[in-house]
């Protein structure tokens, strides 16, 4: 049986030496990276190696990304080349709170062309989560391919679907990504996003902020989830489920908070997807809800603590060790 399947974009991160903008960095180093990849990446160091459906260019970058995948225990099934595209490249600033701006090179590269369809019933059916993000709902025909699977996967009984917005409006070009968002919550049992995410999608006002938290993750239940799950930075985290989720013993919707670990970040960038990995591992796991929050909060911010998306992703005794550095809770 294929416990977890993740889908979406490998790119490379190009992270920059020091802090700055963009126009002022002169040096940066190649990692790994894409939100989807990172999650993928994120089990397979947390001992839950997933299937992950992606593709790649042709081209030395896409060697790298795969050989990195593979050297990360990531199963290979589902990773694609195409020999028609590159591999998307994505340029990083760093300002001095270790906080991100990005260049992204993405023009008909391998991941918008994901096709319907390539990951087929019969995987489908052993599969007991899937989750993607929003970048690649951008171009089709990844975009349908992914809303494809999203609905198929609908169809498996008790497997979880879950999305993550990772808002990039930037490339959304002909598509409004508001009602792509949208859509794909739709199709989903768990969210997880950020305010700046909420907004982006028009599910937030432009001055929401981390404080409304509780009454963004009821607007996101609203919209189909059971489960949302907004990540607040170094504040920590919020869940809300509602009584059809697994992890809700109750009849009413159950909301718990969690503020996070204290860290000194060195580079935030991919923090988020640290956080999904962590929350799938362990809601998938049949952990509580209060233990998925704080254990994905570990995850999170043990990520911070250097540089890289996916380089700093931690194994699961790291995070235990912060865990048990900040008291276990």
């Amino acid at each position: 049986m294929t416990r977890l399947l993740v889908a979406g974009e490998t790119l490379v991160d190009f992270v920059p030496e020091g802090h700055g903008a963009l126009d002022a960095v002169e040096t940066f180093h190649r990692r790994a990276g894409g939100a989807p990849a990172n999650v993928a990446v994120g089990l397979s160091r947390l001992g839950e190696p997933p299937l992950f459906w992606t593709r790649l260019g042709d081209d030395a970058f896409g060697d790298y990304l795969a050989r990195t995948l593979a050297e990360e225990g990531v199963r290979e099934d589902l990773i694609e080349r195409d020999a028609d595209a590159d591999t998307t490249l994505v340029f990083v600033g760093l300002d001095a709170d270790a906080d991100r701006a990005f260049s992204f090179h993405r023009n008909g590269t391998a991941d918008t062309r994901m096709r319907p369809g390539a990951v087929d019933d019969e995987v489908l059916a052993g599969t007991e989560w899937v989750h993607a993000g929003g970048v690649v709902l951008a171009d089709d025909p990844s975009r349908t391919a992914t809303f494809d699977l999203l609905s198929r996967a609908n169809e498996v009984d008790d497997a979880v679907v879950s999305f993550d917005p990772n808002a990039r409006p930037e490339l959304f070009e002909g598509t409004d990504f508001a009602d792509a968002c949208r859509r794909a919550l739709g199709l989903s049992d768990v969210a997880k996003a950020t305010v700046e995410d909420l907004v982006a999608a028009g599910i937030a006002e432009p001055d929401a902020d981390d404080g409304d938290a509780a009454e963004l993750a009821r607007a996101v239940c609203d919209l189909g989830p059971h489960t949302a799950l907004l990540t607040r930075g170094p504040d920590g985290a919020l869940a809300r489920a509602t009584p059809d989720a697994p992890w809700n013993p109750t009849d009413e919707p159950l909301v718990v908070e969690h503020g996070g670990y204290p860290v000194d970040p060195v580079d935030t960038t991919g923090a988020g997807d640290a956080f999904t990995a962590g929350a799938v591992a362990a809601l998938s796991a049949g952990e509580s809800l209060s233990e998925a929050l704080a254990f994905a909060n570990a995850v999170a911010a043990r990520s911070t603590t250097a540089k890289g998306a996916m380089t700093a992703l931690p194994t699961r005794s790291e995070v235990e060790s912060l865990r048990e550095t900040n008291g276990s809770t």
